[in-house]
């Protein structure tokens, strides 16, 4: 049997690859975080991390924990429910940052409504700065979103590298201004991409700017220019540009995190937890695009 208190403690280190973040995250301490991973270590009867004092990594075995936990943990609490003899019920307004979109979160959404019939999701998709803008002016019960700053609010569901990207063909000149594509404000990747290269000297233009996702993609595929995204999530048709073959500067990373709003009473409230819960819990599926090229 594994418990679903350690399975939960599992899935925020694998999703964060860190123990103070989970920590953090989980609002325990760090040594009870690891404490929960070594039990469940040894109820498995396996290593699950590969750890030193500079990196967290998954095992084999850790990866495959990592895809039996979330069912695991729906089982139980599908069955807790149905005993304790409550059903969640109200509407939630849901942001999500457009970037996740491609990934498997309709799978976590899909099962969430099917386990909650009676709670009414409406799902708006936007750029993460407008995300944050509508929760704090209570336009919305929860986000999924790239926080601006490290200090920034949220829970983090998980951090993944800000690389530069491209079509395949893409051949920059160092010596020329650098052919930026991007999100108007308040879209934060234009802006960090645009704010390291001034950082490091590099002189840049603009070549392609939209409000969807979609139209930065367009642009980038037909080599208009370069575009700061997650690793994680590149889209299909681009390639990771390297970098210090045209001088890019290295963009740091990005961290998508859950914010929760004051939805309207405590009916609602009851469903916003449990949906942030089921997103939280299925974080290990939002790392990657569903059709995912190139390197």
């Amino acid at each position: 049997m594994f418990e679903p208190a350690q399975l939960r403690t599992f899935l925020a280190v694998a999703q964060t690859l860190s123990f103070t973040r989970a920590a953090h995250r989980l609002g325990l301490r760090q040594s009870t975080v690891s404490q929960h991973v070594r039990r469940l270590e040894e109820a498995a009867g396996c290593r699950l991390f590969l750890r030193d004092t500079h990196a967290v990594e998954l095992t084999e075995d850790g990866e495959a924990m990592l895809r039996l936990a979330r069912p695991i943990l729906e089982a139980n609490e599908r069955a807790a429910a149905y005993f304790a003899g409550t059903r969640l019920r109200g509407r939630l307004r849901v942001g999500v940052a457009e970037e996740v979109v491609p990934t498997r979160l309709p799978e976590i959404l899909a099962a969430f409504r099917h386990d909650h019939p009676e709670v009414d999701l409406e799902l708006a998709v936007e750029l993460s700065g407008a995300l944050h803008q509508r929760l704090d002016a209570g336009g919305l019960d929860l986000c999924l979103a790239e926080r601006s700053g490290a200090d920034g609010p949220g829970r983090l569901v998980w951090r993944d590298k800000l690389v530069w990207v491209g079509a395949d063909r893409l051949r920059l000149d160092p010596r020329r201004p650098v052919p930026l594509i991007g999100h108007p404000a308040p879209g934060a990747g234009r802006a960090r991409a645009a704010e390291v290269l001034e950082r490091h000297g590099r002189a840049w233009r603009p070549a392609g700017t939209s409000a969807s996702l979609g139209g930065l993609v367009a642009a980038a595929r037909a080599g208009l220019g370069v575009m700061a995204h997650p690793q994680g999530l590149i889209p299909a048709g681009l390639v990771r540009v390297l970098a210090r073959a045209y001088g890019l500067p290295d963009l740091g990373s990005v961290d998508f995190v859950l914010r929760q709003g004051r939805p309207g009473g405590p009916v609602e409230e009851a469903a916003a937890d449990a949906l942030a819960e089921a997103i939280l819990a299925g974080g290990g599926l939002l790392h990657r695009p569903l059709a995912l090229t190139g390197p």
